[in-house]
């Protein structure tokens, strides 16, 4: 089946469909340097390339209606989101809006809005949520909204996201989850080591010790270094990436644990200022920032895939992006749906569409 694709980004959402079995045939980005990385991985990987179009979506030239079966994207999300200001007025969220309007004009079988978890869960936005699915029932679909977390669809990384998903017809289930999380250790263990070819795009933001730290119960939560950047637990999912990466908002790994295993210098660093000790002013040289490469692997995307642009527009467009397993989770699962021939797939609670498991070209070595 055919997509047409909204807010491309550097193609976190398309390459799931793609993998799912579904083709884009058109897709719309506003920068430059991710429609360019989108570009460059779908020929990497020899895909059809879609018609790019880079600029506004309300200023493009729309593909003609009914030329493909789905519309999908992810509008920006800086309006919803509670990293950001929750502003209802933040020009911004007008884009759920446009989303529509491409969907009224392609009239496809369904579509899947992407979004933060607080526009789908936030009280703030119970408004906006139920006008976003009233929309869509009125052009003809039946909506659902899901709220997933990628680490439940083979992405090392907690990430929960919204998926407002519409269909003639048809409701979607929820994609049924696999077993086991994945772990930040397993999923580095895939690359080359830090600092070698294909693992070797260094942030170099300074790592230094907050004069006024605050503590948390684990060791990997509050604020014990300057900037946001928090260490990554390693034998755990990573916390969400942000797409302010790139300074000293960049995760923080211990590479002397990651190499042998050994306690992470934060443990006893912690237990220290539990116990009323003052910080000490110097962070040892096991502690270094996430690579480029890391964060990509963190997010799902496949080994070897390179983004354009400057670091910080690198980590943008990956902190910004849809896991590709999480995107194949649900195209999978919408695409059972559709091609199922009972006109009418009713949802109830226990029901399950497909056993999710990642994609061979996503999927991380137990």
């Amino acid at each position: 089946m055919k997509c047409v694709s909204l807010y491309t980004g550097c193609g976190g959402l398309d390459l799931g469909f793609h993998q799912a079995g579904f083709s884009v045939i058109w897709a719309n980005e506003l920068s430059p340097f991710a429609l360019q990385t989108y570009k460059n991985e779908l020929q990497r990987t020899r895909r059809d390339l879609p018609e790019l179009v880079c600029g506004d979506i309300s200023e493009a030239k729309l593909p003609p209606k009914k030329s493909a079966e789905i519309v999908i994207g992810g509008p920006p999300c800086q309006g919803f989101s509670v990293a950001g200001h929750m502003n209802p007025n933040d020009p911004r969220s007008r884009h759920v809006w446009e989303f529509f309007r491409v969907v009224e004009h392609v009239a496809p079988l369904a579509f899947v809005m992407e979004n933060v978890k607080a526009l789908g869960h936030n009280s703030r936005w119970a408004a906006t949520r139920a006008s976003l699915q009233t929309k869509g029932e009125q052009l003809g679909y039946q909506t659902r909204l899901l709220l997933l977390n990628a680490a439940d669809y083979g992405v090392p990384q907690l990430r929960e996201r919204m998926f407002l998903v519409g269909i003639k017809g048809k409701t979607i289930p929820t994609p049924e989850k696999i077993p086991m999380r994945l772990s930040v250790r397993t999923a580095l263990g895939e690359l080359p080591s830090f600092g070698k070819q294909g693992n070797d795009s260094i942030c170099k933001a300074k790592i230094t010790l907050a004069k006024a730290p605050v503590l948390r119960k684990s060791p990997f939560a509050g604020m014990l270094f300057n900037g946001q950047g928090r260490p990554i637990d390693l034998d755990a999912p990573s916390p969400t990436l942000p797409a302010s990466m790139g300074g000293n908002r960049t995760p923080i790994i211990d590479q002397l644990s990651l190499e042998t295993r050994a306690n992470p210098w934060v443990l006893n660093y912690h237990e220290s200022l539990l116990l009323g000790n003052p910080f000490t002013g110097k962070v040892p040289s096991r502690l270094r920032r996430l690579t480029v490469e890391e964060a990509a692997r963190l997010q799902g995307f496949p080994l070897g895939m390179s983004f354009e642009g400057s670091q910080c527009a690198r980590f943008t467009q990956i902190g910004n992006a849809v896991p590709p397993p999480l995107s194949f989770a649900v195209a999978k699962t919408l695409l059972n749906v559709l091609s199922n021939d009972d006109p009418i797939v009713e949802y109830s609670g226990s029901q399950k569409c497909w056993v999710a498991e990642a994609p061979t070209s996503y999927r991380v070595s137990e």
